[in-house]
C-alpha cells in the first residue's frame, strides 16, 4: 500500500518494482491487481483482511498444485496438513 501511495503507478504491472512483486510463482498477482484497482478507485485498504497464515497456506496449496514455481531463495512454504495429502491419494 505504501508503494502505491508513494510511487503512484499507472499500471498494475508496475507493482513489480516493489521488491519484484508478482514476478515469481504468480500466486500474488490477483491480489496485486485488486490492490491496484482499489488504489485507482481511491479505496485504499488500511488493513488486509487476509492473515499471514491464510496467505502462506494458500500459496503452499497453489505451488503444490503445480500452478507456479517458487523462486530460489524465497521463504519456504509451510507444509500442508495431512488431511490435504490424504485427499490427494
Amino acid at each position: 500500500m505504501n508503494f502505491l501511495r508513494v510511487h503512484q503507478p499507472k499500471r498494475a504491472s508496475q507493482l513489480s518494482e516493489c521488491g519484484g512483486a508478482g514476478t515469481g510463482c504468480g500466486w500474488c498477482i490477483p491480489y496485486l491487481q485488486k490492490c491496484f484497482q482499489d488504489y485507482q478507485q481511491n479505496k485504499m485498504l488500511e488493513e488486509d483482511s487476509q492473515t499471514k497464515a491464510d496467505y502462506e497456506a494458500g500459496r503452499a496449496a497453489y505451488l503444490k498444485a503445480g500452478k507456479g514455481i517458487a523462486r530460489p531463495g524465497t521463504e519456504p512454504t509451510p507444509p500442508l496438513d495431512e488431511s490435504d495429502d490424504a485427499a490427494d491419494k
